[in-house]
């Protein structure tokens, strides 16, 4: 159980062993969407970070008052709270970046990695385990996010941040930007390299 882990399991698991996308198979969605580019994947990442850690304080919060009955719409009006700030804040500061994110910031009132943390996880312990499981997680994601990305705007475009990285010199020698690398199901094959490599390390987290 959760309550039985140290501060440092809460914290650091999900950056491998316990990782929110690659072991439980969650948020694959914005994974596919977001990742052609490394700034969206940051942004993104951070967006989470900050909802998922400061939902799963409120939760821990108030965990004792909500209603069993009620208890997800509960958790849906504080993820949504906290979406709109984030949704503004990007606006005001880093319109660009919000642009190219869309729909996808509004989205993560329905990331399956957020409600699965305030149910498992905040709903049953204190506030500050369930900052550290709520930064945790979303740092996992994160990882995994600006991964995907940096793989394949490197490799798509030639570029990291929107900056030229692929000497002029391999163009003129005949290399050629991967187009594959900026379609949906390269995010796929990129994200089952990452599982295959973090399965190859945590052996028991393979089938038997």
């Amino acid at each position: 159980m959760a309550e039985k882990l140290s501060y440092r399991d809460v914290f650091f698991n999900p950056f491998s062993k316990n990782n929110p996308v690659i072991v439980q198979i969650l948020g694959i969605c914005s994974v596919l969407a977001v990742t052609t580019k490394l700034e969206p994947a940051i942004v993104m990442g951070l967006s989470v970070i900050a909802v998922l850690a400061f939902s799963n304080v409120i939760i821990s919060l108030i965990r004792n008052t909500i209603p069993t009955s009620i208890r997800i719409i509960v958790q849906l009006v504080v993820v949504a709270g906290l979406v709109v700030i984030v949704s503004e804040l990007l606006k005001a500061y880093a319109y660009d970046v919000s642009v190219q994110l869309s729909v996808f910031i509004g989205l993560i009132i329905t990331n399956c990695i957020l409600m699965g943390r305030l149910e498992a996880f905040a709903m049953a312990n204190r506030p500050w385990p369930s900052f550290l499981d709520g930064v945790g997680n979303g740092i996992g994601y994160a990882l995994i996010l600006m991964t995907v990305a940096f793989f394949r705007e490197l490799l798509g475009s030639g570029t990291l941040l929107g900056f030229r990285v692929v000497p002029q010199s391999f163009y003129d020698a005949g290399y050629v930007n991967n187009g594959m690398m900026i379609l949906p199901p390269m995010a796929l094959i990129v994200v089952a390299c990452i599982i295959w490599v973090q399965r190859s390390i945590h052996k028991e987290l393979q089938e038997k």
